[in-house]
Formats: structure tokens, C-alpha cells, sequence
């Protein structure tokens, strides 16, 4: 049986009849794959994502961490299931982290639904951050990792459809890019990978090709990364997050050009006001 092949994993040909230069034709097209996956902890189901069926263990060990549903060393096991509404990826997690999963299920019997996956309160939606080590970085290092992060979208190129996450050195080098439909989930994915592959947060930062929202922030916060960098805007309440926790946050990050929100001191510019 021929391997998949590693460039079109998360998408599918379909056929399709293109109008370009007053001429239609009819041909194939890569769209990306956007399955609803659950997540399943010890047989309690926590919440459902649309996400792109790849890196799907990455996903759960990252999604479980920076939501804060795992302690380190709890999620024991993963095991994706093609169901007929999509995947469950079923994990097996410690009787602590499963018990406090039940207490969270509890409160929120008779509510009529809440917002944010698990989250049944305001006070719940701010998660325990550490506080972040200053660390410096050159203004050439972000442009670098946004070049770099595009050239590692081989499903963005195919699809035109993916959001990536990049974990970039100091110097900006693109040392591993995770790519999704979700942006949440790219970030998640690639959080999953640098806790299974052993990597720490040290020096380096990461780089996203989307806004950085205050979810993002708080992803990248969870993780110990030290700087964020987004092709986009950030949101008022993401620049608040990050300010608080010590994090550089650069949004616009496009050519040798960028906006830094918090601590611009640290890419040798003058001071972020406040």
C-alpha cells in the first residue's frame, strides 16, 4: 500500500470549473479537510472543534494544556477514532485531572450554554500565567520568522485555506510550524508537539499568521514563550493580557515592518507607551 504522501495530509482534491480570463475550464482543486473532532477525556466529552484532520495528537496534548484541563504528566494516552460525525480523540487522563473535570461538568448542569469550551464563568476565562522572562530580539528575527513561517505552509500553498503557528529561535529561524483551519488550533498543535518532542520555551518565540487575540496571547503565555509575533492586529484586551504577564507582543508583522503593543524597548525601539 503507497504511504500518504506527507505534502497533501489535511486535504482532498475535489472537482471543480475555474472562470479565469473569460475562459472556464474544468479541472481539480485542493481544498483543506475541516472535520468536527471531539475531545474525550476518561469518557467525558469536554468540547467539539472544527480543526483540520492532521497532527491530531499534537492537537490534543497542546489543546489540553493551554486550556489548563491537563496538569503535566496527566494526559496519559491519545487515540483518534473516525466516527460517522467525524473523530473523537479519546484520551486517557490521570483520576485527579479527571475528577476535577467532573466538578467542572457538575457546575455547569442546568445552564443554558456557555461561550468558551468548558468555561462557565467569567472568573474562568483568565487562566494562572506565569510571569515571563524579559528576553531581547532583533527586529530582523521577526521579519525572518514570518518569511520562514509562509515557507513552511505546505497545506496553506496547496489550499489557500490554513492559518500556522511557528516556534522561531532567537534569531527568527522557523524551527517547527504547525498548520490548521482554526488559528487556535494551529497554536494548539504546535504547543502539543514542543511538549512531546521535549522542547523547551528558552529563547525563542512564536509566530502566527493570524490577529493575535487574547486566547492567543494567553496560548503562547501558558506555553513560557517569551514574545508573540502576529501578521495581524492584536485585541485591546490581548495587549492588556500581555502587559500583564510580561510578554512582547508585535502585531503587523510584514517585511522589515511590524507594531510593537508591549515592552518595544526589548526589540531596541523606543518604549511602548502605557
Amino acid at each position: 500500500m503507497t504511504a500518504p504522501d506527507p505534502a497533501t495530509a489535511g486535504a482532498s482534491r475535489v472537482p471543480v470549473v475555474a472562470l479565469r480570463g473569460g475562459v472556464a475550464r474544468a479541472g481539480e482543486d485542493w481544498l483543506a479537510d475541516e472535520l468536527p473532532v471531539a475531545l474525550v477525556l476518561n469518557g467525558i466529552s469536554h468540547a467539539v472543534m472544527m480543526a483540520t484532520p492532521a497532527d491530531l495528537e499534537d492537537f490534543a496534548h497542546g489543546f489540553c494544556f493551554t486550556e489548563g484541563l491537563a496538569e503535566p504528566g496527566e494526559l496519559r494516552a491519545v487515540e483518534a477514532v473516525a466516527v460517522a460525525e467525524g473523530i473523537e480523540l479519546r484520551l486517557e487522563v490521570s483520576a485527579a485531572c479527571e475528577w476535577r473535570l467532573r466538578e467542572r461538568r457538575r457546575t455547569l448542569a442546568g445552564r443554558t450554554g456557555c461561550g468558551l469550551c468548558g468555561t462557565d464563568s467569567l472568573s474562568q476565562v483568565r487562566q494562572p500565567l506565569p510571569l515571563l522572562p524579559a528576553r531581547r530580539f532583533e527586529p530582523a528575527a521577526l521579519a525572518r520568522a514570518q518569511r520562514e513561517l509562509r515557507a513552511g505552509q505546505a497545506l496553506q500553498r496547496l489550499t489557500g485555506a490554513t492559518h500556522a503557528a511557528a516556534w522561531c529561535s532567537r534569531d527568527g529561524a522557523a524551527l517547527l510550524v504547525r498548520e490548521d483551519v482554526g488559528r487556535h488550533n494551529a497554536l494548539d498543535k504546535l504547543v502539543g508537539a514542543m511538549r512531546r518532542g521535549g522542547i523547551a520555551p528558552g529563547e525563542g518565540f512564536v509566530a502566527i499568521t493570524s490577529r493575535a487575540s487574547f486566547e492567543m496571547v494567553q496560548k503562547t503565555a501558558r506555553l513560557g514563550a517569551s514574545a508573540l509575533a502576529a501578521v495581524s492586529a492584536p485585541t485591546t484586551m490581548a495587549v492588556e493580557l500581555a502587559l500583564s504577564c510580561n510578554l512582547l507582543l508585535a502585531g503587523f508583522v510584514r517585511g522589515d515592518e511590524f507594531v510593537a503593543y508591549s515592552f518595544a524597548e526589548r526589540l531596541g525601539l523606543p518604549p511602548t507607551p502605557v
